[in-house]
């Protein structure tokens, strides 16, 4: 994997950095905001930042919080910061120095299947359409659906085989009948416009060379779910909010929903469960099971 940052004037402090997480298989996007986050963090102490005292890191902190800085920017910073001082410059004890900020975690946008097909009708071209259906059909991250290749498909087996997730895991994702029906029509209209090649990318961008970014990607959905008429604030992440909530209403088990996502905790799937409203549907209330208010029998009457 190339790095995400020039090769010209970098200090022996950041190099190791860089080097320790590409070890890790961190993506070009974690790479670039663990950067950026203890750059911020240098800039705010006026030396490098492995000169950094507790002292420092607490005034940072605070100055962070009545800056107003949100959340979940906060969270980041401090995970950029503990990468750093835990493996970089062996400075533990300064990690755990570093508070995390509570925020409540908000229910995510999820589409009906109904609105996923009117969205997936809506795209304006084969690859596009082929594309979302991944990130719905599979469940896959947006980064996930852009690192594709063209081996990545495996039909025998149907199954897509998932080698840039997240933290740098690999798993193995979903393949649909459906989905491979779509795929193999945008594998030979691909051909047909010769951007398509075996050991190129599922999805290539407007260079062949490199995949669609996931900008394009996010641009994609926004406009389709437009033209569907979707008034839901909607994006890449929406596709895979709703496949793992699908599933858990299709009484798929937890656990094997957490598989598929690739995810590393169970809570984080088990969050899904109050957004299935299908399964809240299926219970059946105590009040319905008087019967008083349908059969016009009054309290006490």
């Amino acid at each position: 994997m190339t790095t995400p940052f020039p090769a010209t004037a970098i200090s022996p402090l950041r190099q190791r950095l860089i080097d320790d997480m590409r070890m890790r298989r961190f993506s070009e996007a974690t790479q670039r905001n663990y950067i950026r986050d203890i750059g911020r963090f240098a800039t705010f102490l006026g030396r490098p930042p492995d000169r950094a005292t507790a002292e420092d890191l607490r005034r940072f902190q605070v100055e962070q919080r009545d800056a107003g800085m949100a959340a979940p920017t906060m969270n980041s910073i401090v995970s950029a910061l503990r990468f750093f001082f835990t493996h970089t410059v062996d400075r533990p004890d300064l990690a755990r120095k570093l508070v995390r900020v509570f925020h409540p975690r908000t229910l995510p946008v999820v589409l009906s299947r109904d609105e996923v097909a009117r969205l997936l009708d809506a795209t304006t071209c084969l690859k596009h359409q082929a594309a979302l259906a991944v990130a719905y059909g599979a469940g896959l991250r947006v980064a996930e659906v852009s690192a594709l290749k063209v081996r990545d498909i495996d039909s025998e087996r149907m199954l897509i085989r998932v080698e840039r997730g997240k933290g740098g895991e690999y798993r193995n994702a979903l393949l649909p009948a459906d989905l491979l029906f779509l795929l193999r029509q945008w594998w030979r209209v691909g051909q047909q416009q010769g951007v398509m090649h075996r050991d190129g990318w599922l999805f290539p961008g407007q260079h062949t060379m490199k995949p669609i970014s996931t900008r394009q990607l996010h641009r994609i959905v926004v406009e389709a779910a437009q033209a569907a008429e979707i008034a839901k604030h909607v994006g890449p992440h929406t596709l895979r909010h709703s496949f793992a909530t699908h599933l858990l209403e299709d009484g798929v088990d937890i656990r094997v929903i957490q598989t598929l996502l690739g995810h590393a905790k169970l809570e984080n799937t088990a969050f899904y469960t109050k957004v299935a409203t299908r399964t809240v549907r299926a219970v059946t209330s105590p009040l319905d099971k008087l019967g008083m208010l349908r059969t016009g029998v009054a309290p006490g009457g």
